[in-house]
């Protein structure tokens, strides 16, 4: 019982006296776009997944030969200001018209993936690994 005492002593003396050390603390001012990026991604995010769920966007991928699922994909693995320049195209675009537009950007990112060896969509394309 004695060597338990002596252990747990020892251990909150170490704890008290490390509790007293100073910690470093930092602070700045933070801009309003650093609080704000995060939730414009997941929205343009959502708004691109929304715009390749449409039937009509599914048809012209399909037509394209790139199945839905890996346009789904190649979204998924695109960067936040990659996925806000799209979503910006998409809202530019007028309502049920341009798709080719959309589409011929989708098949630029697709291909330039598949280009860097990052996917394998293609068949006619060659990697750079």
């Amino acid at each position: 019982m004695k060597s338990f005492k002596q252990i747990v002593s020892t251990c909150l003396i170490v704890c008290i006296t490390a509790a007293g050390f100073p910690l470093a603390a930092q602070a700045r001012i933070v801009a309003t776009e650093e609080i704000t990026a995060p939730a414009q991604a997941s929205t343009s995010r959502d708004t691109v997944n929304r715009f390749l769920a449409r039937d009509d966007v599914r048809q012209a991928i399909l037509g394209q030969g790139v199945s839905p699922q890996a346009a789904a994909e190649r979204v998924a693995a695109m960067s936040d200001s990659e996925v806000a320049q799209l979503a910006g195209r998409i809202e530019q675009a007028p309502a049920g018209g341009d798709v080719l537009g959309i589409l011929f950007t989708v098949f630029i990112v697709l291909l330039v993936t598949d280009i860097m060896g990052l996917t394998k969509v293609f068949p006619f394309t060659r990697s750079v690994r």
